[in-house]
């Protein structure tokens, strides 16, 4: 189907949520293909009536947050088998030892500085910027619910992966100051900069007209992600095996929030039939 043209009053606000952020590159994102999909819309459509489509976005993504700590102790057994297992947690100290013979002391303080943005102050900070800004384009309070959402989530389940897993972090005599001191898995970097970088590249999509600037967000979102978890590894403050179930729960997470959205958006494009 094809987007219908917007039209003055729809760039901001919720006519524009509507109207712009319906399709992307000529999918409805109100359209469910598939059964428990549209089981979750006819949920999602029936709870709106009761509480509106930004309630029903709020109760998602709060169902979401239990899912996704759910999620994050689920993966923490799993990761325990695999480390016991010597799996992929084989890969751990050869990729470390080979981080290390690209270190220099000029290109350890580069990227350091560069892993600074996903920490604990960077990463909020580069995160309220883009959200006020995009809230204040569009004129919505929606960026701002997704986000602060996301971010919350991602956090949740790095605090609960730290406290069930309680990996201990590569020796210090292996990593570049300064040091840090919290369990190991999940790396809270790699897992938050996904996060943060898959929503706002997300809600940049809806907006965006042609494929190959899609392709571009989605590649620079990605690149953004992926270096920043690889810092942590050539730093020595995270093992791989940290970043790689980072970035898992990551993924799974966003999977939720896109989800929450499109079931908000499913609310507003098609409203329940009052009785």
């Amino acid at each position: 189907m094809a987007k219908p043209a917007a039209t003055g009053a729809s760039v901001t606000g919720v006519p524009g949520e509507v109207h712009q952020d319906r399709y992307v590159g000529g999918q409805d994102l109100t359209r469910w293909d598939t059964t428990p999909g549209r089981l979750l819309a006819s949920l999602a459509r029936r709870a709106s009536a009761l509480i509106g489509s930004h309630g029903v976005l709020l109760l998602t993504l709060a169902v979401g947050a239990v899912l996704a700590v759910s999620l994050a102790a689920v993966f923490a057994e799993v990761y325990e088998s695999v480390v016991e297992a010597d799996g992929v947690a084989g890969l751990d100290h050869p990729v470390l030892d080979g981080a290390k013979t690209f270190r220099s002391p000029g290109l350890d303080v580069l990227i350091t500085a560069y892993t600074d943005v996903g920490g604990t102050v960077g990463m909020p900070v580069l995160a309220l910027v883009v959200m006020g800004a995009l809230a204040l384009k569009r004129r919505s309070w929606t960026p701002v619910i997704l986000m602060l959402v996301a971010g919350l989530g991602s956090l949740l389940m790095t605090v609960a992966g730290k406290e069930l897993v309680g990996r201990t972090r590569p020796d210090l005599a292996d990593a570049v100051p300064p040091y840090e001191y919290s369990a190991s898995f999940p790396s809270g970097h790699s897992l938050n900069s996904a996060v943060i970088a898959g929503i706002v590249a997300y809600l940049v999509i809806l907006r965006l007209k042609s494929a190959r600037a899609r392709i571009l967000t989605i590649v620079a979102a990605a690149v953004f992600a992926a270096t920043m978890g690889l810092s942590r590894v050539y730093l020595g403050h995270h093992w791989l095996t940290d970043v790689l179930g980072a970035w898992a729960l990551g993924a799974a997470w966003l999977a939720l929030v896109i989800t929450a959205h499109r079931l908000y958006l499913t609310t507003r494009v098609h409203p329940p039939v009052q009785a």
